[in-house]
C-alpha cells in the first residue's frame, strides 16, 4: 500500500546561502536590511530567497525582536471626497502609485516583510492612523505625501517610528526621503524644447502647493531664462488627466501661437494632447510637447510622449532599503537620496 510522499522540507538560511554562494551571516544581514552588504551580494541573496522560496520565521523572531515583520505604505492626500474627484479612484488610476508599489515589493518580498496600504485624507483619518501606528502594528512607514499643508510627516516624526518619505518634505522635517532632482529634470525639458528652435514656449505646471510642482516650474523657468526667455507663460495644473486638459485650454488662450510646451506630468499630457489635436495642432510639427515621469501614460499618448524619466521603481526600492535599515538600526539619523532624471525622446518633440 503506497503512501503519499512527505511534504518538501522548508528552505533554511543555509539553503539560501548555498544557492547565493555567500555565508549564512550575509543572508541574515540582507534579511535584516543591514547597510554593510555589497549591492551585488544583496541582489544575489534576494534572487536565492525567491528561488528557494525561503520564508523567514517571523513569529519566532518577533518574540525576540518585538517586531511585526510588516510595514505600512501610507498615502496622505488633501481632503477631496467629491464624486467627481474620489481620492481612492485617483490613487489607483495614477501610474505613479503602481510603480511605487512594484519597487517596494522588489525589496520587501524577498525578505518576507508584508506591506499594509493605509489611506489618510483628512484630520480625523490622520489622527486615527497615527494612533494605530503607535500601537505597534507595524515596524515602520513609507509615506507618500506631497501637499505643503499636510501635517502627517511631522506627526510621524513625533512618534519616533521609522519612516521614509517619497519626495522632498514640504516643510523641513527630520525624516528620511528619496526623490529625483526635479529641477534638473525640468531643465532637460527646457533645453530640449529650446534646442528644437521653438520660440513660443509655455508650461503646464503641477500644483503650487506641492514640492514637485514648485521644483519643476522653478527649474524650467531658470533654464528658459538661460536661453533668453525670461517671461515663460505658466498655467497651473493638478497632476490629473482632466486637469491637464483644462490647463491646456487656458494656456492656448494665453499663448495662441504656442509652439512648444512642457507639461509637468505625463498624466496631464494625456489629457492635454487631445486638446491640441482638437484645435488642429500637429505634433511635433506645430507644437512640440515634453512631459515628466516616463510613466505608462507617456506611451498612451498620441503620438508617444517625449518625457523626463524619474526612475520611480528604483527610488521606491531605495525607500524600502532605507526603512529596513532604520528599523534595524534604531537612532539612525535621517538621510536623503536623490536620483538623477534622464530625457526619453519619442515622437511628440
Amino acid at each position: 500500500m503506497s503512501s503519499d510522499p512527505p511534504p518538501p522540507r522548508p528552505a533554511t538560511l543555509e539553503d539560501v546561502a548555498l544557492v547565493a554562494g555567500v555565508s549564512r551571516a550575509t543572508v541574515s544581514r540582507v534579511i535584516n536590511g543591514a547597510q554593510t552588504v555589497d549591492p551585488a551580494l544583496r541582489r544575489a541573496v534576494e534572487r536565492a530567497i525567491a528561488n528557494t522560496r525561503y520564508v523567514p520565521n517571523r513569529a519566532a523572531r518577533s518574540l525576540v525582536t518585538r517586531r511585526t515583520g510588516s510595514i505600512a505604505l501610507v498615502v496622505s492626500e488633501e481632503e477631496r471626497r467629491t464624486v467627481a474627484d474620489p481620492f481612492i479612484g485617483r490613487m489607483f488610476t495614477d501610474p505613479y502609485f503602481g510603480r511605487v508599489v512594484s519597487g517596494l515589493l522588489e525589496v520587501l518580498r524577498p525578505v518576507g516583510v508584508q506591506m499594509l496600504l493605509m489611506l489618510a485624507d483628512d484630520d480625523v483619518s490622520r489622527t486615527q492612523l497615527v494612533s494605530y501606528l503607535q500601537q505597534g502594528h507595524v515596524d515602520g512607514v513609507i509615506l507618500i505625501s506631497s501637499h505643503a499643508a499636510d501635517p502627517l510627516p511631522a506627526m510621524l516624526t513625533s512618534t519616533r517610528l521609522p519612516a521614509v518619505l517619497s519626495g522632498r518634505p514640504p516643510q523641513p522635517t527630520r525624516i528620511s526621503y528619496v526623490d529625483a532632482d526635479q529641477q534638473a529634470g525640468a531643465r532637460l525639458a527646457a533645453d530640449h524644447l529650446a534646442g528644437l528652435g521653438r520660440r513660443h514656449i509655455g508650461t503646464v505646471s503641477g500644483p503650487m502647493d506641492m514640492p514637485a510642482g514648485q521644483d519643476r516650474l522653478a527649474g524650467f523657468r531658470a533654464a528658459m531664462a538661460a536661453h533668453g526667455d525670461h517671461e515663460v507663460i505658466s498655467v497651473e495644473g493638478d497632476f490629473t488627466q482632466a486637469g491637464g486638459a483644462a490647463a491646456m485650454k487656458r494656456l492656448l488662450g494665453e499663448l495662441p501661437d504656442l509652439d512648444g510646451v512642457f507639461i509637468a506630468s505625463d498624466l496631464m499630457a494625456l489629457g492635454a494632447l487631445p486638446v491640441l489635436h482638437g484645435q488642429g495642432r500637429r505634433l511635433p510639427e506645430d507644437v512640440a510637447v515634453v512631459g515628466f515621469d516616463d510613466s505608462s501614460a507617456a506611451l498612451a499618448c498620441s503620438p508617444p510622449l517625449t518625457t523626463v524619466r524619474q526612475p520611480v521603481e528604483e527610488m521606491a526600492a531605495e525607500m524600502a532599503r532605507l526603512l529596513l535599515r532604520a528599523i534595524n538600526e534604531p537612532g539612525r539619523p535621517a538621510q536623503s537620496v536623490i536620483f538623477q532624471p534622464t530625457l526619453v525622446v519619442r515622437q511628440s518633440a
